[in-house]
């Protein structure tokens, strides 16, 4: 479990195909300003978002090994390049952001990025499918980024993003037509199970 505040900015410096025939790719990541003195082989990180469980650490650098399906549905882990890195919450930690399970529900695409002063209003079109679990004034995670919604319409919401987030994440980084990974707020999908039982299909 994460809370969506990043801790510091990696980078992936190389992908490379396991060398046991299984179609899953080992990352390397330099961990920037993350500390590892505490992170152990089995531990979890969240790497733009995506809940991955530390292989191998060397120094300042971490493995993680991401499967085809994960890839398939996420942004941001199959080519080199800075990501987000949170590690996961200990009981006594603060929790700065929201409750994040680091399972990413869809992809979306930044359809708008202005600057407002200082600041910066991002819109993005999220998945129709995940329309009904965006709510305005709710939580979402953008690419591992606890944030919250200023409003929303249809599929598309609108978020206001600060000077410190722009610069303490790789928000700042985005563009119009870039895609973002998204996951919706926890709740959201407990409330619909309550709602809806029989539903078998969806998140």
């Amino acid at each position: 479990m994460f809370s969506g505040i990043i801790a510091a900015v990696g980078h992936i410096t190389k992908l490379a195909p396991r060398n046991d025939g299984t179609p899953t790719v080992r990352l390397t990541v330099d961990a920037g300003g993350l500390g590892l003195d505490d992170v152990n082989q089995g531990d979890s990180i969240a790497c733009n978002g995506v809940c991955l469980t530390v292989v191998d650490r060397q120094g300042n650098d971490f493995c993680v090994d991401v499967s085809p399906e994960t890839l398939s549905c996420t942004i941001g882990l199959d080519v080199p390049g800075p990501i987000n890195l949170e590690k996961a919450l200990r009981l006594a930690d603060r929790l700065g952001g929201h409750l994040v399970s680091g399972h990413v529900d869809g992809v979306g695409e930044v359809i708008r990025f202005d600057p407002v002063g200082d600041n910066r209003l991002l819109e993005i079109r999220a998945p129709q499918s995940l329309s009904r679990y965006i709510a305005r004034k709710g939580s979402i995670t953008v690419n591992g980024v606890s944030l919250t919604t200023n409003s929303v319409e249809g599929a598309c919401f609108s978020i206001n993003l600060i000077p410190h987030t722009l610069e303490a994440t790789t928000l700042g980084g985005l563009k119009v037509g870039g895609k973002v990974n998204l996951e919706i707020d926890l709740i959201a999908r407990y409330v619909e199970r309550m709602l809806n039982p029989e539903a078998g299909e969806g998140l």
